[in-house]
């Protein structure tokens, strides 16, 4: 199945979609895709066969957030805890992940009408080598198709640094935890648990998700705009406080006036933010290049 379902909502769903637009609508919707292998258990089916119900319900879902103007959409595919599964079963994630991501490769024309782009979050090398291949490729040929120590620098840093936080996470199967999956970008989202199974989920779930977010969207906004303003203060502090000990030392311990001292301030601060600028140019440089040396392994190989 394509990476972009094509196809228009019934009249029903485009009701209750422009309804839905009519309210606070999340820009960044995270997944936790569980229940796959127990929909395959019930239906009585090869766990492959599940895994694969849950690659075309992901598709389907990616169509159900393009109309509903949901720009941004991240997901769980795998873990690192997955890796303890049978061996079986991971050769069969990873050949899935192989047949998707070439597939995708395949309709670089229809995502580029699209405006997709495609960026994948982990450790890369945990993975086949071809499969990093195939990964490094479709990240490369989509990312131009759209758009001191801190917790802002922490944030750059983090695989994920190119996209907001998710304004909302949703969990399928009933689970209740987030299995490590990003902790530090949803420390201020909604998080919705739904019983569903993945493969079973619907349009509807979707809304009643979207529903629960609109509820709740003034006390997260309010709750993010607290954390905005207390890291601000926290980090002027911090510059306060470095600039005071440059002042002592090299004024040997001599007072300075308000004048001086808010002068080493702005200076201090401005100095910070060039290093820290460097330091995640250096970094893009470094990820950038990991994608452009598999794709050249590829290549000759």
């Amino acid at each position: 199945m394509s990476w972009i379902k094509e196809g228009e909502l019934n009249i029903i769903e485009r009701i209750s979609a422009n309804v839905l637009k009519a309210g606070p609508m999340p820009k960044h919707v995270a997944f936790i895709m569980d229940g796959n292998r127990r929909f395959a258990h019930i239906n009585n089916m090869e766990r492959q066969d599940g895994h694969t119900q849950g690659f075309n319900k992901l598709a389907e879902t990616l169509r159900w957030c393009k109309h509903l103007n949901i720009p941004e959409v991240t997901v769980y595919a795998f873990s690192i805890e997955n890796f303890k599964r049978t061996q079986e079963e991971v050769d069969g994630l990873m050949d899935l992940a192989r047949q998707k991501f070439e597939r995708l490769l395949e309709e670089r024309e229809n995502l580029e009408k699209h405006g997709v782009c495609i960026r994948v979050l982990g450790d890369l090398n945990l993975l086949p080598l071809d499969l990093q291949q195939a990964i490094a490729k479709a990240v490369l040929a989509t990312k131009n198709h759209n758009n001191d120590v801190s917790e802002t620098l922490i944030t750059e840093c983090l695989y994920s640094n190119k996209s907001p936080n998710p304004d909302l996470l949703i969990r399928t199967s009933g689970e209740v935890r987030l299995s490590d999956f990003l902790l530090w970008q949803t420390s201020h989202s909604c998080l919705v648990f739904q019983s569903v199974l993945w493969p079973e989920y619907s349009f509807w779930n979707l809304c009643e998700a979207i529903l629960q977010y609109q509820l709740n969207h003034k006390s997260i906004q309010k709750a993010r705009e607290l954390h905005r303003e207390h890291q601000a203060s926290l980090q002027l502090e911090a510059d306060r406080l470095c600039t005071a000990e440059e002042l002592q030392h090299h004024g040997n311990g001599k007072p300075t006036d308000a004048h001086t001292r808010q002068e080493a301030l702005l200076h201090y601060i401005t100095c910070r933010e060039e290093r820290v600028q460097n330091f995640l140019t250096a970094l893009k440089h470094k990820r950038d290049l990991f994608f452009h040396d598999l794709c050249i392994e590829a290549t000759t190989a």
